[in-house]
């Protein structure tokens, strides 16, 4: 619209003197009226600039109005073009049909029905004009407004530099502020822990008296078969204890998780026995893993823990006894909000008796449990859930009342392929032999009675135990010249220096001599520990896993590079 400043009529008008008769009436009002050809010449004129538009039906009738449609539709936001049209006063039914679709098109349409009289003429028109006069001032308006809007952009701009340091000051402060909100939910957790912290005080007091009360009868027992199911009882106790931190850990997402391509037919299949183990006589374990099931990426002793505690979740809500199905489906392009991509689910279903919509709401919230205190601790869905979101995917509970519950976790597929060798968490051949000649650990802890458990397990495994209970204890054992084969030391320890700053000077002083560490809360130095090469141990750990890790850090590249 070149100039739609204009306050020009255009008139069409083709058939008779309908067009030069109503131009002139409109020139004796004051008005600028033209009179166009056709109805291509309207097109062309309405592109210059128009206030109003009148038209007889004639010359509309049957063209293709297309064009004119688009020309309405692209108008500015401001501009609503004025249109007149003189109608026959008997329509034939397409005609109506006709005029209802020129409506839809023109959308600022007034229709006039012949024969009409001047005056009805001259106040349509006057309104019409003064309509289009408001516009144009709104037109006004909006350039004014986008001048004042550049005006201000550039001056804007030209504080630019004054305004630096108050950029900088609330990216801080945007900063400080998500620092706060994480402090926040941070607190929530805690908060969130201390309302059923009666429940899991209530599992470890009676973990804590099994193993003391086991240990103080131990000193009165002779019996082989008494004491053996109380050191049996004891270990169960220490597995309960340690599967409650690992839940907690999980819950807080502190647990560092060590993700590798994992079959799931396979690492499933291997725990049937430890399944047939933890769940009643009359509670059945069905595995469907169909063929071509995708190889996913997890972490192969979390993902145990999972299932473990998902299999006594549907056992306890099957008091009568059935059948829980544990199955794997592949799922291509799957997307649920945030997740997008291919994921192997796992379910595992049971035939209990199920979730009302008011429990499934809060399942996965951690410490929530419909169990009596002592019967749960309410973290595993809780652990479930941070398990598969820590992985990369999600997890989802479908239940009813009286027809079961299904926990489905998304699991993302791997494009590797899954490692030869499966690594259980729970080994139940765990007795071992006892080795000899193995050589030298220098043990450094500074906990008189872990170190006293540790040597005791080394002795076992036929290592010759040193100890040192600092770190600058270590080194000066060293320092002495004595035969060292391997450093066995916590991370945390008083004195100044930690276990991983220990472990960078003896590689500074003896290279290639191996360096295991352990901690309680392997997070505090996972990281910069395997920036470096140096395999931490979690603990708790058994006897077999020490071994496991001792002689695997012994085979590393650069404790054979030490060797040689």
């Amino acid at each position: 619209m070149a100039d739609s400043g204009s306050m020009r009529v255009l008139v069409l008008a083709p058939v008779g003197r309908d067009g030069p008769a109503t131009a002139e009436l409109l020139r004796r009002l004051g008005l600028e009226a033209e009179i166009c050809a056709s109805f291509a010449d309207l097109l062309a004129r309405i592109e210059e600039g128009a206030a109003v538009v009148l038209a007889t039906e004639e010359g509309l009738f049957g063209q293709d109005l297309s064009p004119l449609a688009e020309w309405v539709a692209g108008q500015p936001a401001w501009s609503d073009l004025p249109f007149v049209v003189l109608t026959s006063p008997q329509p034939q039914p397409t005609v109506g049909v006709w005029r209802e679709r020129l409506a839809g098109v023109l959308r600022n349409l007034s229709f006039l029905e012949r024969p009409l009289r001047a005056i009805t003429l001259t106040s349509t028109m006057q309104a019409a004009l003064r309509a289009r006069a408001r516009q144009y001032e709104m037109r006004s308006l909006l350039v004014g407004q986008e001048q004042a809007a550049q005006e201000l952009e550039a001056l804007v701009g030209a504080r630019t530099r004054q305004l630096e340091a108050a950029n900088i000051a609330l990216r801080t402060q945007i900063e400080e502020r998500a620092r706060i909100e994480e402090t926040l939910r941070q607190a929530q957790k805690i908060e969130a822990i201390g309302q059923l912290t009666g429940g899991v005080a209530h599992d470890f007091n009676n973990l804590l008296m099994v193993i003391s009360g086991g240990l103080d009868m131990l000193e009165r027992k002779d019996d082989p078969a008494r004491r053996r199911r109380l050191i049996d009882g004891m270990r169960q106790a220490a597995q309960r204890g340690s599967g409650l931190t690992r839940q907690l850990l999980a819950f807080a997402r502190r647990q560092a998780l060590r993700p590798e391509p994992v079959d799931l037919a396979r690492q499933i299949g291997g725990m049937q026995e430890l399944l047939d183990r933890s769940l009643r006589g009359d509670v059945h374990v069905r595995l469907e893993f169909p063929e071509g099931l995708w190889v996913t990426e997890v972490d192969p002793g979390e993902l145990e823990l999972v299932v473990l505690n998902l299999a006594v979740n549907a056992r306890d809500a099957m008091p009568t006894g059935g059948t829980i199905v544990i199955r794997g489906e592949n799922l291509a392009g799957w997307r649920d909000g945030t997740l997008e991509g291919d994921f192997v689910r796992l379910s595992v279903v049971d035939t209990g008796t199920g979730m009302s919509p008011e429990v499934r709401a809060h399942a996965f919230e951690p410490f929530f449990t419909t169990k009596e205190v002592g019967k749960g601790s309410g973290l595993g869905l809780a652990q479930a859930y941070g398990f598969a979101q820590q992985s990369g995917g999600g997890a989802r509970i479908d239940s009813e009342p009286g027809r079961g519950t299904t926990v489905m976790l998304m699991l993302p597929r791997s494009t590797k392929a899954a490692l030869p060798d499966q690594h259980h968490l729970i080994n139940l051949n765990t007795h071992r032999a006892p080795a000899s000649g193995r050589g030298c650990v220098l043990l450094v802890e500074d906990d008189e009675e872990v170190a006293a458990l540790v040597a005791g397990m080394l002795d076992h495994l036929g290592y010759e135990v040193t100890q040192a209970g600092s770190a600058a204890a270590a080194l000066g054992a060293l320092a002495n010249g004595r035969d060292i084969d391997i450093v066995l030391s916590d991370i945390i320890m008083p004195g100044g220096m930690n276990g991983l700053e220990l472990a960078r000077e003896i590689r500074a002083q003896r290279q290639g001599l191996p360096v295991l560490l352990t901690s309680g809360y392997a997070e505090a130095a996972r990281n910069g520990a395997e920036a470096e090469g140096i395999r931490v141990l979690p603990k708790p750990y058994r006897i077999d896993e020490l071994a496991a890790a001792i002689e695997s850090v012994r085979r590393s590249p650069q404790a054979a590079a030490g060797a040689a």
